[in-house]
C-alpha cells in the first residue's frame, strides 16, 4: 500500500514522535512517503478554479508534485499538533491544494493523529475531527482512525510507552 504522511508541524518535536512510530508499525509491506510541507513551496489556493478539480494546479510551485503523491496513495496520515484550536497552516495548505486534484482524492483510506497540549477530551480535538469529518463526508473517505493526544512538552509524547505503542500497532493494522 503506498501511504502519504503528511507532516502538519514544523518542529522535531511530539508530532513528529508519533509519525515515527506508526512508520515503525506500517514500514513492513508498505511504501510510505513523508510530506513536510514547511519545507516546500506551495503557494495558497486562489480559487482561480482553472484546475477543474482535475487537472492539477496552474501555480508553479511544488503543489503539483506534492499532490500527486497524495492523489497516488492509498493511505493519508494527516498528523498535526492544535494551533489556535485547529489543524496547522502548513497541513491545511496541502489540504486546500488538494482541490486541484479533487476528484482524484476520493474513497481514500485516512487517519488522523492530532497533539494538543489540552487533555484529550478537550473542545479543541472535536472542532479538528468536524472539519475532517466534513472532508471525509465529501470525499467519501474511509477513516480508520482518529487520535487526539495531550502532550506539551517537547518530547513528552516519548515518554507515553503505551502511546507509542498505540501509534505502532495503528501502523501494523494496516492492510499490507
Amino acid at each position: 500500500m503506498k501511504i502519504a504522511i503528511i507532516n502538519g508541524s514544523a518542529r522535531k518535536g511530539n508530532t513528529l514522535t508519533a509519525i515515527n512510530s506508526f512508520i515503525k508499525g506500517a514500514s513492513e509491506g508498505n511504501e510510505i512517503e513523508v510530506i513536510n510541507p514547511d519545507k516546500l513551496n506551495i503557494a495558497p489556493c486562489k480559487g482561480c478554479g482553472a484546475c477543474q478539480c482535475h487537472k492539477g494546479c496552474v501555480d508553479k510551485d511544488d503543489t503539483n508534485p506534492t499532490i500527486d503523491k497524495v492523489a497516488a496513495a492509498d493511505m493519508i496520515l494527516f498528523a498535526t499538533p492544535v494551533y489556535w484550536w485547529g489543524i496547522t497552516a502548513q497541513i491545511k495548505q496541502v489540504i486546500d491544494k488538494c482541490y486541484c486534484r479533487g476528484m482524484q482524492m476520493k474513497e481514500k483510506k485516512v487517519g488522523i493523529i492530532v497533539i494538543g497540549g489540552a487533555p484529550a477530551g478537550d473542545k479543541q480535538y472535536d472542532l479538528i475531527r468536524s472539519q475532517f469529518d466534513c472532508i471525509a463526508d465529501y470525499l467519501a473517505w474511509d477513516v480508520l482512525f482518529y487520535k487526539p493526544y495531550s502532550a506539551n512538552g517537547k518530547d513528552e509524547l516519548a515518554k507515553d510507552i503505551e502511546a507509542m505503542k498505540e501509534f505502532e500497532m495503528l501502523g501494523k493494522a494496516l492492510e499490507k
